[in-house]
């Protein structure tokens, strides 16, 4: 008898995990929501940005974060090592989400920025003040051109950087 009470509950407890799930949308639950609306505000997001951002634990943002992509609330895009989260929809080709992860990076975005401030547009001139070195702005201006958000003209032995104007508008509402 006692064995039999012990399935009983066992089998309730079942039933109300089982019917939980099924009745649990994408947005019933506000920290969920929190993270859907973070990567709604910053596409290209990571989820160690969302992570510490956002204020929950890792292992329930990736939780949250399988839930929305079964939903087809959000996709994933791979940046290298990493994955970065944007909301499912046409607004994004994958162009745009290579510039758009590329300019989630401190690094570039600082070396984006001189350059569209005027102040540098030189290898040794981004690494002065930047305060990085010359290997480090060669590695980032590899990528940032290969993806094309930045041009280079050769003067002389050195090379003069340029924003590529077809980005600008990305790079001023993302960078």
């Amino acid at each position: 008898m006692y064995v039999l009470d012990i399935r009983r509950r066992f089998a309730q407890i079942q039933v109300t995990e089982l019917q939980i799930t099924e009745c649990t949308s994408s947005f019933d639950n506000f920290s969920q929501s929190k993270v859907y609306t973070y990567i709604k505000e910053r596409p290209g997001a990571y989820i160690t940005e969302i992570v510490n951002e956002v204020g929950l634990n890792r292992g329930v943002v990736k939780y949250f974060l399988r839930v929305l992509i079964t939903h087809n609330k959000i996709e994933t895009y791979k940046d290298g090592n990493r994955a970065r989260y944007f909301i499912n929809s046409l607004d994004f080709d994958e162009k745009q989400k290579k510039i758009i992860s590329a300019l989630r990076s401190l690094m570039n975005n600082r070396i984006i920025s001189e350059i569209i401030a005027g102040k540098c547009n030189t290898n040794v001139d981004l690494a002065h003040e930047i305060g990085v070195s010359r290997s480090t702005i060669t590695w980032h201006m590899k990528r940032l051109k290969e993806i094309g958000l930045i041009t280079e003209v050769k003067k002389g032995r050195g090379k003069i950087y340029k924003i590529n104007p077809y980005y600008m508008d990305l790079i001023q509402k993302y960078g």
